[in-house]
């Protein structure tokens, strides 16, 4: 494929097996880029990514890393830029959600919530943005949750993260706008994924009832603001975060 708006880009999305990945994953090959899946565990469901981007007839391949780990994110680049060459867009995306009372966790699991959902957009950004400064042209993308800017009860640590990738989106949007590398954020409300359904279905019910739009929100339209956020169509916005919540906040 080599028609579309992202035509002779090379994009990366962490966590693109399923989900939001998988509809981003989508969003881009449909629209010409070379898509680099990756993936920690799940396998079979990043496999089924990759057949669905053959489909229409886009050049991707999967990257197996913890993003959490500097040596996979760094394995992982060095893949995908023999294969592609330098990654011109990044979503970062994988991240990992628990809710529990502020008795019910501890440090360690204070730890593990920041190492994949702080710790894993810092090292995938380091591992390409000097590569992005070097031919003056990037545009990343990091997933955040609406959890960042709203109470979300019994979710102290996970918010806490999620606010932590919205101040990491606007000062390295700052730090890097001179080399034409945007940086920005999408903050998900409640989504359709497996996570969600997954989840108690009295609280989903009740997350819901609080959405003015009175539903859930799909994987395809978070991609579609993903795919704005990437586009030239935003050539004047770095360093936001959008909130794509059906109107809860």
């Amino acid at each position: 494929m080599t028609e579309g708006i992202f035509a002779g880009r090379t994009g990366l999305v962490t966590g693109g097996g399923r989900g939001i990945g998988r509809a981003i994953c989508q969003m881009l090959a449909e629209n010409g880029a070379k898509v680099a899946i990756n993936f920690q565990r799940n396998q079979a469901a990043a496999q089924e990514t990759l057949a669905l981007l053959a489909e229409c007839g886009a050049e991707a391949i999967l990257v197996q890393a913890d993003v959490a780990s500097e040596t996979d994110v760094e394995r992982m680049v060095e893949e995908i830029g023999a294969q592609f060459g330098s990654v011109d867009l990044l979503v970062n995306n994988a991240g990992i959600a628990t809710s529990a009372e502020h008795g019910e966790f501890g440090f360690a699991e204070w730890q593990r919530m920041f190492a994949v959902n702080v710790d894993g957009p810092f090292l995938t950004t380091w591992a390409v943005k000097n590569q992005m400064i070097a031919q003056r042209f990037g545009r990343i993308v990091n997933i955040s949750s609406l959890a960042a800017i709203q109470l979300k009860r019994n979710m102290i640590h996970y918010a806490t993260t999620k606010a932590a990738v919205v101040a990491f989106t606007r000062h390295t949007a700052h730090a890097f706008a001179e080399h034409n590398v945007h940086v920005n954020c999408l903050a998900p409300g409640l989504i359709d994924t497996d996570l969600a359904r997954s989840a108690n279905p009295d609280m989903v019910e009740q997350l819901i009832a609080n959405t003015p739009m009175g539903r859930m929100g799909t994987p395809n339209e978070m991609a579609a603001v993903v795919k704005f956020l990437l586009s030239e169509e935003s050539s004047f916005i770095t360093g936001q975060t959008i909130a794509a919540c059906g109107g809860r906040t």
